[in-house]
């Protein structure tokens, strides 16, 4: 049977294992929204997993919605992102670069000259939007997006897709998960257009194939995954028919040949698929695909296991695990005692919760 430590190829990136390190926004980046120092560290520090997914990471001024996240539009970022990728190569890992826009998740505060954030439709997200100094406040109404400028969003993609190669990363996946720009448009809860980019699942799917078209451009679709998540309802994300949707994605997606499909799924009985009423589609979704499967979603080592055996998967990435112990794989591999993860410190802050959770090693000594 195929193991967690199996090393396999993600199109054109060698992974030496199945353990990916999923994207984790830690909100420690400084002025311009240049990497911190202190991420060189970070990363090279988890380089033992088959590949790290950057934490998400904007594609412009205007894709912002959280404090102190790092960019890969501007030469100073790229300059800042370099040395993160000399030293996650430098130990043998790969990296890839998450281009995020979070549209209707946003507020005025990030936005370029204050203006209100973008989505496909004038409509809210439920919940809270966190300020530049971390309090709390309201989401507001976006604006919705003319067609010109959804065609300008795509050519940012473009841009930030250059900018990764520039900096050295391994490859990108576009986010298109979690209720952000992307997922607002492909669900029918944040997208009621009636032009070309909304209505039925074709429309309401042309942005993310524009988008992918785009940057594959850029890389080769062997170096692009895609990050989608049907019914995890984050930010107030919701479609009337996720496995109809969704499937549709994943088939629309195939001729692309991607480097992988990356799902956030929570296994049954877990809190996700409890509290979203999920419906289990990782396997549908693996085979309409036909590629990798990377899957997200609470796994514990024996979930990961179980969801290749299953054949649900063929790879795992792992969020708070591997946050809180940067050496996850070898834990895995010999069942050694985890880390407990410090809350308190995943947003913000320096180097405490960040790059001091020990290792095996100095656990031992």
């Amino acid at each position: 049977m195929t193991s967690l430590f199996d090393p396999i190829d993600l199109g054109a990136i060698h992974a030496g294992n199945r353990i990916a390190m999923a994207p984790l926004t830690r909100s420690r980046a400084v002025e311009g929204e240049v990497p911190n120092p202190l991420a060189v560290e970070y990363y090279a520090q988890r380089a033992s997993v088959g590949l790290i997914i950057s934490e998400a990471t904007q594609i412009s001024r205007q894709g912002q919605g959280y404090p102190n996240t790092p960019g890969i539009f501007t030469d100073a970022q790229v300059a800042g992102w370099k040395p993160i990728l000399d030293a996650v190569h430098a130990r043998g890992g790969k990296m890839v670069a998450q281009l995020w826009h979070v549209g209707r998740i946003s507020i005025s505060d990030y936005q370029p000259d204050g203006g209100a954030p973008v989505g496909p439709s004038a409509i809210a997200a439920e919940g809270q939007a966190m300020k530049p100094d971390f309090s709390m406040t309201p989401f507001q109404v976006p604006r919705a997006l003319t067609n010109d400028e959804i065609a300008g969003i795509v050519a940012d993609y473009v841009h930030a897709a250059e900018m990764a190669k520039k900096a050295g990363f391994d490859g990108i996946e576009v986010h298109a998960a979690n209720g952000y720009l992307i997922d607002q448009f492909l669900k029918d809860g944040s997208n009621q257009r009636d032009d070309r980019y909304g209505g039925s699942v074709e429309n309401r799917a042309r942005f993310l194939l524009e988008v992918v078209t785009a940057v594959v451009a850029v890389w080769g679709a062997d170096r692009v995954g895609v990050r989608i998540s049907p019914s995890n309802g984050a930010n107030g994300s919701r479609d009337s028919d996720p496995a109809s949707t969704f499937l549709y994605v994943a088939k629309a997606l195939k001729p692309f040949g991607l480097s992988y499909l990356h799902l956030i799924e929570g296994e049954p009985g877990t809190p996700m698929s409890i509290k979203f009423d999920a419906p289990q589609l990782a396997a549908d979704i693996r085979a309409a695909f036909g590629g990798p499967l990377m899957l997200n979603g609470g796994l514990t080592k024996a979930l990961a296991q179980q969801a290749l055996d299953d054949g649900r998967a063929d790879l795992i990435s792992s969020g708070v695990p591997v946050l809180a112990n940067p050496d996850l794989v070898e834990r895995w591999r010999t069942d050694a005692p985890l880390n407990a993860p410090d809350k308190d410190t995943f947003y913000g802050g320096g180097a405490r919760g960040y790059t001091d959770y020990p290792a095996l090693e100095s656990v031992s000594a």
